[in-house]
């Protein structure tokens, strides 16, 4: 190497110095979580069951415990919760509490045996459903009336008052809208009279409100076609719509 190669090279070692040619690690992304494993969910709440939950198809899609706090679940999971519980069994409920009133919605059920049954989203690869018979949910419905004093609401997943249990178990669903116009006459101890459109099943009673009342002479119709006439069975917000709230005299 030439003089004049060995003091270029001393130029550049004192200049930049033996770290200027390490490799540094970059620094970690900013708000980068750390890798930590996911544990189990843990129980929202946990008591005995007091009763099942239907709807006007006859699924159970919830559940009361002891302590008044409601647990819904999706009706696909109605087979396997029956299967895996019964009313007097004690339940530890893993999900979403709801911030203003006594629901959960639940993600797990768990029996005293161990044995659970999950809300799971279907696989991607999973078949659709087969398409439902034209005419098979409104051949299950008949038409139905309950007459009783109301024993408890029933809430949506937020909060919503969107049915009731009636004092002989009858439970009377309608759209939370409903439960928010008529909340007067939906109160635990108020007489109620409601007739629509339900089932009956080893599991209970249930219905779809298409009036209801203090009493039979005193219906508030709840479903109206865009002309004016009054609606059978619901069928959607297409087809019909919510009745004005009655007017105070």
């Amino acid at each position: 190497m030439s003089v004049h190669s060995r003091l270029a090279a001393c130029i550049v070692f004192t200049t930049l110095g033996p770290c200027a040619f390490a490799q540094l690690t970059p620094p970690p992304a900013l708000g980068s979580p750390p890798h930590a494993q996911a544990g189990p969910a843990s129980p929202v709440v946990s008591g005995r069951i007091q009763r099942w939950l239907i709807n006007p198809n006859g699924e159970v899609d919830g559940l009361l415990l002891a302590d008044g706090t409601q647990v819904s679940f999706p009706p696909h999971l109605s087979a396997a919760v029956q299967q895996l519980l019964k009313p007097g069994d004690t339940v530890q409920v893993s999900g979403r509490r709801a911030a203003n009133a006594p629901v959960v919605r639940a993600a797990t059920l768990t029996a005293d045996s161990g044995r659970s049954v999950s809300d799971q989203p279907p696989a991607p690869d999973a078949p659709s459903p087969p398409p439902r018979e034209p005419g098979a949910l409104t051949g299950a419905l008949t038409a139905m009336s309950a007459d009783g004093q109301v024993a408890r609401e029933i809430y949506t997943d937020r909060g919503d008052v969107n049915g009731v249990v009636l004092d002989d178990g009858t439970i009377v669903r309608f759209p939370p809208q409903v439960g928010a116009q008529l909340a007067m006459i939906l109160q635990p101890g108020g007489r109620l009279y409601a007739k629509g459109w339900g089932s009956s099943s080893a599991s209970g009673n249930a219905l779809e409100a298409t009036a209801i009342g203090s009493t039979s002479d005193d219906l508030h119709e709840l479903f109206a076609r865009p002309n004016g006439e009054q609606a059978g069975l619901p069928r959607g917000p297409r087809e019909e719509r919510l009745a004005p709230a009655p007017t105070a005299p």
